[in-house]
């Protein structure tokens, strides 16, 4: 069973390390039925770590001072996106999925990390809102909606560069949430993935939570097999 820890599938993540497995299951010669999990952007466990994770931050936000909720994703370049990647469109969902599980009149905004190299990349920028958010003095809480552990990207980008960046900027308050880690509902909600895809030949995605890539998302793997519903 391979079950990615990429809640959105993008050809760039999902899709290449699924390729590395069967190149190297291949070239180790290992010949037996293998089952994978596509994606989970919207699955009930993983929005409800998240939901959880911005109500305790929420909770001990100080009165007076505006808050605006920033969900920060990996960055993509554009141009992989308009060769009909999905994860943009995943995102979208899984932040559609946390604002309707959060019961409280907060803006959120999805934003992209990460960015390197001079092409076009997803907007808008994680950096870029951190900026906006200084200029109108609000502060922000970031809540990290496509990575589920703590790395690189959390732990220096988010709580380092981007923290300095928001006292540098004039945001009055800057507080990271954690990924959802090994919370007991994310956890939960791998297991029933899991379950759900034992005894079967094809890939689990977007169709088994109730989610159907659009259109133009043709590097959908389970699209490509024709599982749209």
């Amino acid at each position: 069973m391979l079950l990615p820890l990429y809640p959105q599938f993008s050809s760039t993540t999902t899709g290449s390390s699924l390729a590395a497995w069967r190149e190297a299951a291949e070239a180790a010669g290992l010949d037996v039925p293998t089952r994978s999990i596509c994606c989970y952007p919207g699955e009930d466990g993983f929005v409800s770590a998240l939901a959880e994770r911005l109500e305790t931050a929420l909770a001990s936000w100080p009165e007076g001072v505006p808050v605006r909720i920033l969900l920060s994703a990996h960055g993509l370049p554009q141009r992989i996106v308009a060769r009909g990647d999905p994860y943009r469109t995943q995102v979208e969902r899984t932040a559609a999925a946390v604002r309707a599980r959060i019961a409280r009149d907060v803006e959120m905004i999805v934003c992209y990390q990460s960015r390197v190299g001079p092409l076009k990349w997803l907007e808008p920028a994680t950096d870029a809102e951190i900026r906006r958010a200084g200029a109108e003095g609000c502060g922000l809480i970031v809540l990290p909606i496509a990575f589920v552990s703590e790395h690189s990207e959390t732990l220096v980008e988010l709580d380092l560069d981007y923290g300095r960046l928001a006292s540098e900027t004039g945001v009055p308050r800057y507080v990271r949430a954690p990924t959802v880690g090994t919370a007991a509902s994310f956890i939960a909600g791998l297991a029933a993935l899991v379950h759900r895809a034992r005894g079967r030949t094809d890939a689990i995605g977007p169709g088994e939570n109730g989610i159907v890539c659009d259109a133009g998302d043709r590097l959908c793997p389970c699209a490509a097999r024709g599982r749209r519903a």
